[in-house]
């Protein structure tokens, strides 16, 4: 019953939200009048905030509401100890803070991770381990062929091969150079399902890789423009892309071929950055809903920003994604009895999680119970820099990359549209 009615008061929260806009009151957890004050439950995460680019606003969005729900009650009266590392993009520190977490910590979940390096690293050790990750952003090919390993956003590959869609049916694109970064899994792995795509579609793709740390930006950009191709796909950083297409500016390129990217670069600072040379011609993928999209609980999003994360944390795409695996690993953890939260329960209750809903997604989030691989995420929208803002130009559309045969068919034996 309780669990029940912690549901209605969420949902009457997040209806008053809609009704009186942003500055409503965030909505967390039972939304209790008192603080959780119980045994802490010992959540971790893993991110990569020092290194090329600091990519930590996964779990600044995640610590932000596992506050909110500590002041409002945390789960059933316990509040989540969250404990985040920084890898440093380094695979062997990766592994060091997961054994830290797991085996020290006494983590039961782990929730919120953002790294290049890290699902790689510590897939088969969270599997030998009995942890269960829902990640915010999963990067490398690994994030989305683990057993234990859920991510809530749609990742690299399937937001580029978005992209990609977008650039053959409304761009009219015939030919295509990806760029990623050349880091194991991360960058081959997108720019093949281009180029699986390209036999399939019958386009032609070329592919290059780059080191997000030291690469020069305008030799970049004319190795991938010598061949004039009709599209350019980045899946890099925002903090590399922005150099890039500064430096394809310079060339003069923004006026004769069409950029896109994954939704790394999905900020919202990111259209005044670039400037009004790039108006039309600069395509994000969106993983999930617009930043500012007035519903409910991207409303509650933004109200737990604003109310319990810094001022300095980042409203973009990656902390959607980290408020999100925290709503997520909260709905799982309500369902257990509060004296009965181990490792153990915890990962049996996620893997049960099969209808989680937020207007944040295209469609709903579930774990996959049983399933050797994970990708729910995998339906999103497009948008185009405009004016210094991001301009929505599409509904959400199913990813037409070829490896997701495999998801396709579990979703339609499960009766889970895409």
């Amino acid at each position: 019953m309780r669990h029940t009615l912690a549901g209605l008061a969420a949902g009457l929260s997040l209806f008053l939200i809609s009704a009186c806009g942003a500055n409503a009151a965030a909505s967390c957890g039972a939304n209790s009048a008192e603080a959780a004050t119980g045994e802490p439950i010992v959540i971790g995460a893993i991110t990569g905030k020092t290194g090329p680019d600091d990519f930590s606003n996964s779990t600044k969005a995640a610590k932000a509401y596992f506050d909110c729900l500590n002041a409002k009650g945390g789960i059933h009266g316990r509040p989540v100890k969250y404990l985040v590392e920084d890898d440093q993009w380094n695979p062997e520190i990766a592994a060091q803070l997961a054994a830290k977490l797991v085996n020290d910590e006494k983590a039961v979940l782990m929730v919120g991770n953002s790294s290049f390096v890290e699902c790689g690293a510590n897939a088969e050790f969270y599997k030998k381990a009995g942890i269960v990750v829902v990640a915010g952003v999963g990067v490398p090919r690994e994030c989305f062929f683990a057993e234990n390993y859920a991510a809530a956003n749609a990742g690299p590959r399937v937001s580029m091969l978005g992209a990609m869609g977008y650039a053959l049916d409304k761009l009219k694109a015939k030919s295509v150079v990806c760029i990623g970064p050349n880091i194991p899994n991360v960058g081959t792995w997108p720019c093949d399902g281009i180029a699986s795509l390209a036999k399939e579609k019958g386009f032609t793709a070329e592919t290059i890789l780059m080191d997000p740390g030291t690469a020069d930006s305008t030799s970049t950009i004319l190795q991938a423009a010598a061949s004039k191709p009709d599209v350019i796909i980045l899946g890099l950083p925002k903090g590399v892309t922005i150099p890039l297409l500064t430096a394809a500016e310079e060339q003069g390129l923004n006026h004769t071929i069409k950029f896109l990217s994954a939704a790394s670069a999905y900020d919202l600072s990111v259209p005044a950055t670039i400037g009004a040379g790039w108006d039309g011609n600069f395509y994000v993928n969106m993983e999930f809903n617009d930043l500012e999209s007035a519903t409910p609980d991207n409303q509650n999003w933004l109200a737990v920003m604003d109310a319990y994360g810094q001022p300095s944390d980042p409203r973009d795409t990656f902390a959607q994604a980290g408020y999100l695996a925290a709503r997520i690993a909260e709905q799982a953890l309500m369902s257990l009895d509060p004296k009965d939260i181990t490792r153990e329960s915890t990962s049996a209750a996620v893997r049960k999680v099969k209808n989680f809903t937020s207007d944040i997604f295209c469609t709903p989030w579930y774990f996959g119970e049983g399933q050797p691989r994970h990708n729910a995420n995998s339906t999103t929208r497009m948008a185009v820099s405009e004016a210094g803002k991001w301009k929505v130009i599409s509904g959400c559309a199913p990813s037409p990359d070829p490896e997701l045969a495999d998801i396709r068919a579990y979703e339609k034996s499960a009766g889970i549209a895409p």
